[in-house]
């Protein structure tokens, strides 16, 4: 693809990406998600949902890369085998749908913080997950990535927040511990279209 990987873009210092840009790729990537998951008779789990793993085309969309982990989950099955996947990336348990939403939702974590789950800071205690749940609602400007804020000073800072605030609680709920407790794909997509609606306007 003509734009190189989501990961090159992150984490290049000649690159910056806006808030709209980076919802827009979550609900492409989102999408292709809910397609693998639900829009076929056999589900395919991807198992390695990592900014590696998306690549961008011309116009900048965003597309699901490198099916090497993907599994078919057989019709009414909701898991199988152990876990496989990239460390910082994986979700506990066995190989699911929720399994995916958690990589989504860590990868999301990573795309607003600019920050990897492996970043040596989370080496000890604290997770990626936890640094950001304990600094949200009130302190998620300390948390997001300070690119993304200096080329979103125009716009009002009380609604910056506000949308920061609303897009990290579904990355959040996303990387539940919990597969139970985390969302399913479907439900994502209209999140984050309502999200890019309020940045529109």
């Amino acid at each position: 693809m003509s734009n190189g990987s989501l990961e090159k873009w992150l984490y290049s210092h000649n690159y910056c990406l806006s808030i709209l840009q980076r919802v827009s790729m979550l609900i492409d990537i989102a999408s292709a998600l809910e397609y693998l998951h639900h829009g076929q008779a056999e589900a395919v789990v991807h198992c390695d949902v990592k900014p590696g793993n998306i690549l961008l085309d011309e116009d900048m969309v965003a597309h699901v890369a490198d099916f090497d982990l993907a599994k078919f989950l057989a019709k009414n099955k909701e898991e199988t085998q152990t876990t496989i996947g990239t460390l910082g990336y994986v979700a506990p348990g066995k190989v699911s749908k929720k399994g995916d939403v958690y990589s989504f939702g860590i990868m999301l974590l990573e795309i607003m913080a600019r920050k990897k789950p492996t970043d040596e800071m989370f080496a000890g205690e604290v997770t990626l997950r936890q640094w950001i749940n304990v600094s949200i609602p009130d302190n998620v400007l300390e948390v997001v990535d300070a690119g993304l804020l200096n080329i979103e000073e125009e716009r009002d800072m009380n609604a910056t927040e506000s949308i920061l605030v609303s897009i990290l609680e579904i990355c959040l709920t996303c990387s539940e511990e919990v597969a139970e407790d985390r969302m399913i794909i479907k439900d994502v997509v209209p999140k984050l279209k309502k999200i890019k609606l309020a940045l529109q306007h």
